[in-house]
């Protein structure tokens, strides 16, 4: 055996594993900043892909995060879809989370007044 074979069969490796071990705390950092970074609820009380209600005949929802947002599907097939068009079903969940800030910014109102357009003029 040649000492240039000698070195590759016996420093390669341990370079190898040096390499690996100096990438583990990095990879490790990353995945407990993940952990305990809280993702962004989700807004619905239905399925963002088919629109059903949770619970009931489906059981509780598929969760999962994608991008640092709470997904709930009604069931895990929702989530072929969800994958072929991420971007699709996270703009809606962004309108719903919009609507609903904008339902929260407008229902503090006066005595006497509903707080929602359409609905001036009449008590409830």
């Amino acid at each position: 055996m040649n000492i240039k074979n000698l070195v590759l069969k016996r420093l390669f490796p341990a370079g190898y594993a040096l390499a690996m071990a100096a990438l583990l705390p990095l990879s490790a950092a990353q995945a407990a900043e993940a952990k305990t970074e809280k993702p962004k609820p989700y807004p619905l009380k239905t399925c963002v892909v088919s629109g059903e209600k949770f619970g009931g005949d489906m059981g509780d929802p598929y969760v999962f995060t994608h991008q640092g947002r709470e997904i709930k599907l009604c069931c895990k097939s929702c989530l072929k879809d969800f994958n072929k068009e991420p971007a699709k079903y996270i703009k809606k969940l962004e309108e719903a989370e919009k609507a609903a800030k904008d339902k929260k910014a407008g229902g503090s109102t006066a005595p006497g007044q509903s707080g929602h357009a359409g609905h001036d003029g009449h008590k409830h």
